[in-house]
Parts: structure tokens; C-alpha cells; sequence
């Protein structure tokens, strides 16, 4: 059976930055009471052209990048996301055409700030199945755009930005370990944007009462957040061999740092085996670990052969931790960039949308 080893990895963040002291100038805060509740002292968004596809693709191309992989060597595409660009088609899709990965099925994911475990765990188990060898996840988000500006209880918390694994196939131990995932509808309600599926349509109704916006209930979610984290970290571990305290690094979801300070203390873990980032990134939902992770390796914090938890926690309600011995890229035989490939995947579908029109034309006559 293959293991299924984290090779390549990226991410990418609007140029914007907005500090918290930018927020305090359309709405009633400041930068003390942010930093003292949440540990936020800034957030990256989205501009108009940038978008939870594009953000995604970058990130993408980045991760190929390192694992020295082209779109084409792409079997699976996996994007986690809570902001997708459309009901349907699948934001992973859009990705997919952007890449010119031609090989690859690609689906979405939807389990909130909990999807990118969710969604490492589906590429690890198909891979485990020897069903894929090559598997892109990519956590990704645009949530700026269901902020509403006005409520201060959730605008100070989100950001944007996409993060992105390269999972793949080899006969080397080592890899993803373990992994678990849990859920509780009953606290559906307390993180959700009501409308905008099928239950409440959009409505002149759906759009003057603000239910296209993200609604809250923070102290639930605290409470939430803080009982499930721990234990999440240490049932992952156990079910891997593992014990907390052989751990070289846990990389939670970033949502709050009084959050993550709650984890540390129940582990009994100094808050030095933490990866923190939430006061540059603020919450990018399923794009936040991946992004830890890779700033993480630029700070040499994980290196090959380590043991590495990855937990986090949403909407859903749902939770859910993976452990992995980090390994880095394997022996590659390609020496093109994958930045190579955008021009070329642009031009490759416009070609494919002049086949569908002549297909159509010279085929569809009698249909």
C-alpha cells in the first residue's frame, strides 16, 4: 500500500493589507481592543480581479513548483473552500482549466475552516487505494466579500488568501499517519451565511436583512473551538503512534490566538510548538493551515523527518486534526517550472471552447 507524501507547497495573499487601525476608520474599534480579543493585527484583501479561483491557481502553481510536478502529472484536484466562485461549476474546475491540468478530475469540498483536513485526508485515502498517485488540495478563500463592514463582531476576524499540498504516491514510509474527522449539525447555526442556497434563495427579502453576510455566535464558537482542539490533536496522535509531547510542531487553524494559547495550555505544550500567524493573515478559514505550513518552512520550523499536526475547526459544526512525518519533495524528472504552463493553459482553453462551437456546428445538426 503507498504512502502518500507532502511534496510541494504554496500559497498566495492579495496584495492588500488592511490594519486593524484601516478598520477603525469605518467602524467603532481600534487596534488595543482587536489585538487583546482576537491577536489580529492585519488581513490581506481580495481586489476586484482577484478572485477564490485565482488566488487558488497561484497558490497551485507554486506548490508543482516545489514538488518539480507540471499540471499535466496531476491526477486529482481537491479545493477546499467556503467562498467558492459559483453554486456550480466547482471552483476546483476553474482551477483545473487554469492550470491546463488535462489529466486531473477536480471536485470542491465543503466542511468550512475544517475543510482542508477534510480534504488531505480525501487525497491521502485515494491515494492510500492506489486509485491517484498525484493529488492537489488547496484551501482557498475570498471572505472579505461576505463580510458585512458594519457588524464588528466578524469583520475584524476574516481575510483572504489560498494555500496548496502536493500529495503523492511512494513506497517510502513516512507521509500522512492518520487523521480524523468529526461533526456536530446541531451547532449549525452558530457560524453560517443563511442565505444564498437552496433553504433561502437570494430575495429582495435575503438582501435587506443582511443574510448573505457571515452571522456569528462568538462565544459559542469559542467555547466550541477551545474544548475541541486538544483533543482532536492528541486522538490524531494517538491513532498515528504517537505521543503529544514527540510532536515537532502543531500547526492549527489560525481563527484566534486566545484560541490556540486555550490548546497549548490543555496540552500541556509550550506555546513555542505552535505555528502562529493569525496576527499578519487573520482567519482565512481553509486556506489558514496550508499558509502556516508554508511559512513555517521558511522560517525552518519543518524540516524532513519531523512529526507534524495539522487540527482545526469550523462551521458545521465540524473539527478535525491529521498527522504527518514531513518528508519534502521526492526525485523529480522535470525541469520546467510550472509558471511555464499558464500562457499555455489559457490558450489552451480557448481552443477547447472553438472545438465545443464547432462541434456543435458540424455535429449537433441532427440533435
Amino acid at each position: 500500500m503507498p504512502y502518500a507524501h507532502i511534496t510541494g507547497w504554496g500559497m498566495s495573499v492579495p496584495q492588500k493589507v488592511m490594519t486593524n487601525d484601516d478598520l477603525s476608520k469605518i467602524i467603532d474599534t481600534n487596534d488595543e481592543w482587536i489585538r487583546d480579543r482576537t491577536g489580529i493585527r492585519q488581513r490581506h484583501i481580495a481586489s476586484g480581479t482577484e478572485t477564490t479561483s485565482s488566488l487558488g491557481t497561484d497558490a497551485a502553481f507554486k506548490a508543482l513548483k516545489v514538488a518539480g510536478l507540471i499540471p499535466d502529472d496531476l491526477d486529482l484536484i481537491i479545493c477546499s473552500t467556503s467562498t467558492p466562485e459559483y453554486i456550480f461549476p466547482a471552483t476546483a474546475c476553474l482551477i483545473q482549466d487554469r492550470l491546463g491540468a488535462n489529466k486531473a478530475g477536480a471536485f470542491d469540498l465543503s466542511a468550512a475552516c475544517s475543510g482542508f483536513i477534510y480534504a488531505m485526508n480525501m487525497g491521502a485515502q485515494s491515494i492510500r487505494s492506489g486509485s491517484v498517485k498525484t493529488v492537489l488540495v488547496i484551501g482557498t478563500e475570498t471572505l472579505s466579500r461576505f463580510v458585512n463592514w458594519q457588524d464588528r463582531s466578524t469583520c475584524i476576524l476574516f481575510g483572504d488568501g489560498a494555500g496548496a499540498f502536493i500529495l503523492q504516491a511512494s513506497e517510502k514510509p513516512g507521509g500522512i499517519q492518520g487523521a480524523v474527522m468529526h461533526s456536530d449539525g446541531s451547532g449549525g447555526d452558530y457560524l453560517s451565511i443563511p442565505a444564498g442556497g437552496s433553504a433561502h434563495p437570494a430575495s429582495e427579502i435575503t438582501i435587506h436583512t443582511g443574510m448573505h453576510f457571515i452571522h456569528m455566535d462568538g462565544k459559542e464558537v469559542y467555547r466550541f473551538a477551545t474544548r475541541v482542539m486538544a483533543h482532536a490533536t492528541t486522538e490524531v496522535a494517538e491513532k498515528s503512534g504517537w505521543k503529544v509531547e514527540d510532536l515537532s510542531l502543531i500547526i492549527p487553524h489560525q481563527a484566534n490566538s486566545r484560541i490556540i494559547d486555550a490548546a497549548a495550555r490543555a496540552l500541556k505544550l509550550p506555546l513555542e510548538k505552535f505555528m502562529v500567524n493569525v496576527d499578519r493573515y487573520g482567519n482565512t478559514s481553509t486556506a489558514s493551515i496550508p499558509i502556516a505550513t508554508v511559512e513555517a518552512i521558511q522560517n525552518k520550523r519543518l524540516k524532513p523527518g519531523d512529526k507534524v499536526v495539522f487540527v482545526g475547526f469550523g462551521a458545521g459544526l465540524t473539527w478535525g486534526a491529521l498527522a504527518a512525518e514531513w518528508s519534502g519533495p521526492l526525485p523529480s524528472e522535470h525541469y520546467i517550472t510550472a509558471e511555464w504552463y499558464k500562457p499555455w493553459a489559457r490558450v489552451r482553453s480557448i481552443l477547447r471552447r472553438i472545438l465545443r462551437i464547432l462541434d456543435g456546428i458540424f455535429f449537433g445538426r441532427d440533435a
